[in-house]
């Protein structure tokens, strides 16, 4: 990295200085990842929870929400993540992917189906040539507490699998211990062993204790290569949330008005209703512009929100509502 000075205020104070001609810096070591990550302003907490609040309550006009459910449907990662998951779980979740409603065609597929690294060929087979992706989970998910070499095994086997895409998890332990350059050192490594797939790094934001961690947190990932940044595993007792997503976007938005590359964000875990879902379209608009208002920028973790997004669908056109099981319960 240069040694030119690193001013990083940004959000709101939107002070951002990188040397002239910079793309992604370079981090050479712990010295300078802590000394860019002391330039960055530190999170108003009250303000970001107030800001997500009233976003939180802009209505929409139908047509705009029609549009808007499409496009929720079409950023879903339709996920399965749990001990008793088979093959045939996985059929049926890959079948609904490709064809959420079997009785519209114009319901958009899905983005990607997440599964275990050890159900990514079952799941490649499936969806074939598809546009949909398969995406794993890796790294010791969800605990994320694991040797490196036992991580990058597991994401090298899941690449190898068919995986299209990378989950990974951070080592919580190690953030809020202080060491930092081991957490950037670990994106690093896993984000060379996905060979060219795309890396989304899980920052279990509801064990970072502080919006503040959050953002620092969210730009040791992006400087380390990720491709998107995570909220969440869904497995923790506080997953995603408007506030910590507002504040991954900010980082997002500073970092590509530094740096010039644009990352994405995906948002996890406790996402279940078609009205949470817009809430998290209208941050996302405000925050970082249409720019991200499309699948390869902006996802959704979920299972269950699928569901409740093609009913408030169908009720937006038809204007009746119908039963969720109406849908398929996979």
């Amino acid at each position: 990295m240069s040694t030119s000075p690193l001013r990083l205020v940004t959000s709101d104070a939107r002070e951002v200085q990188l040397p002239s001609g910079s793309t992604l810096p370079a981090v050479e070591s712990e010295s300078q990842l802590r000394g860019l990550l002391a330039g960055l302003s530190g999170v108003d907490a009250v303000g970001a929870e107030a800001r997500a609040a009233k976003l939180a309550t802009r209505s929409l006009k139908k047509t705009t929400k029609l549009a808007a459910l499409d496009l929720a449907i079409s950023m879903v990662d339709l996920t399965t993540l749990e001990g008793a998951d088979t093959p045939g779980r996985v059929t049926s979740l890959c079948t609904k992917a490709l064809h959420p409603d079997p009785s519209d065609a114009s319901v958009p597929s899905v983005a990607a189906v997440c599964v275990y690294p050890d159900l990514v060929a079952h799941a490649r087979h499936v969806l074939g040539t598809s546009s949909v992706k398969v995406a794993a989970v890796a790294t010791s998910f969800p605990s994320g507490r694991a040797s490196l070499n036992v991580k990058l095994l597991d994401v090298r086997e899941a690449v190898t699998a068919g995986a299209d895409e990378i989950d990974m998890v951070i080592d919580r332990g190690a953030f809020l211990s202080g060491r930092l350059g081991q957490v950037f050192d670990e994106v690093v490594a896993v984000k060379e062993a996905c060979d060219g797939a795309p890396l989304k790094v899980i920052l279990e934001t509801g064990e970072l204790v502080t919006y503040d961690n959050v953002r620092r947190a969210s730009w040791i990932a992006m400087l380390a290569g990720a491709d998107f940044i995570k909220t969440s595993t869904g497995k923790v007792s506080v997953s995603s949330t408007l506030p910590a997503a507002l504040v991954m976007l900010e980082a997002v938005r500073d970092f590509a008005e530094a740096t010039g590359a644009l990352v994405g964000v995906k948002v996890a875990g406790g996402i279940r209703s078609s009205k949470d879902a817009l809430r998290y379209l209208v941050v996302v608009n405000e925050t970082t512009g249409s720019a991200w208002l499309t699948p390869d920028r902006f996802r959704f973790g979920a299972s269950s929100l699928l569901n409740d997004l093609l009913m408030q669908r169908l009720k937006q056109r038809s204007g009746a509502y119908v039963r969720a099981d109406e849908f398929s319960g996979d």
